[in-house]
């Protein structure tokens, strides 16, 4: 009896091994299939936004508003790829009407050669590319690295708001030294001091700072762990804090060119203040973000 047992036991067909189960041949072939199709898409876009990645490219290395633009991929696929792990892939073919229009844009700005519209089109193209493959949870997922990509695109306005910005500085500056007692005239874009002339030009606006410092800002408030209206005030914020940096930057630059003259102020002074006054305008939101009761960093990004 007992070796009719085993003989039985011995001649049952074995049982298949999971990694050869249809099921898993089935999943490893989607998954190949879906590494195929976003290849060829990222292919097919890296084509079509060929003209529109060369004239950011070239924006970021002559734009010196701008020169951080390049930094800014890398940053939104970093925080890409740390969100990553947690999505989940429920494809939507609603993406498809979102990349269409985005990519009809696209290419009636590139055809009337608008960089700047065409680069912005880019986003939402990307945003339907996300929505189609990965669905509308993976596209709120995503968002942020997907919006942060604005501060790669040089708005258009900014260089022509450099001068009406530089007067309004010199004259809130002047005024401020004025008010301390400091003998200064200003009238229009030329400053008079006691013992020198100077005229207020482009590189007084603080521009440069307010790009950089709303970049930097944008990041901390995504990364702070607090509720959403205390990140978008600390957006908010960034600006005034940065403009007001630098007509104390600019202050303090005149009071320094009356003291020790205009070698002292323009050849030391002048080169490393801007980096002080930013840190300066930097800590102020930091310690605004702890007033605010965002005191700790999100782990589920870092």
């Amino acid at each position: 009896m007992l070796d009719y047992m085993l003989l039985t036991s011995s001649s049952l067909p074995p049982q298949p091994c999971l990694n050869n189960s249809p099921l898993v041949h089935m999943l490893s072939s989607i998954r190949r299939n879906d590494l195929i199709l976003i290849g060829l898409t990222a292919l097919v876009a890296a084509l079509v936004a060929a003209p529109t990645i060369r004239w950011l490219a070239n924006e970021w290395w002559s734009n010196d508003y701008y020169s951080h633009g390049v930094l800014v991929p890398l940053i939104s696929a970093f925080f890409a790829w740390r969100i990553w792990p947690r999505i989940e892939r429920r494809p939507s073919n609603l993406g498809l009407i979102l990349l269409s229009a985005a990519l009809a844009g696209y290419l009636i700005a590139l055809f009337q050669r608008a960089y700047f519209l065409a680069a912005l089109s880019i986003i939402p193209m990307l945003g339907g590319m996300v929505w189609y493959l990965w669905g509308s949870r993976a596209l709120r997922q995503l968002a942020f690295p997907l919006g942060f990509l604005i501060f790669m695109i040089p708005l258009p306005f900014i260089e022509a708001s450099s001068l009406p910005m530089a007067l309004f500085t010199g004259r809130l500056s002047t005024q401020v030294m004025q008010a301390l007692g400091m003998d200064i005239i200003v009238n229009g874009a030329a400053v008079t001091l006691p013992n020198v002339n100077l005229v207020v030009g482009a590189q007084c606006s603080g521009l440069r700072s307010i790009v950089a410092m709303s970049t930097l800002v944008a990041i901390f408030a995504y990364l702070v762990d607090g509720p959403w209206f205390v990140r978008a005030l600390l957006v908010l914020a960034a600006i005034p804090i940065a403009i007001l940096g630098n007509i104390m930057r600019v202050s303090t630059l005149l009071w320094v060119a009356d003291r020790w003259g205009v070698d002292a102020a323009f050849t030391y002074y002048h080169n490393y203040s801007g980096i002080l006054f930013f840190l300066f305008a930097f800590l102020c939101l930091i310690l605004l973000a702890r007033l605010l009761g965002s005191r700790n960093l999100r782990s589920d990004i870092l």
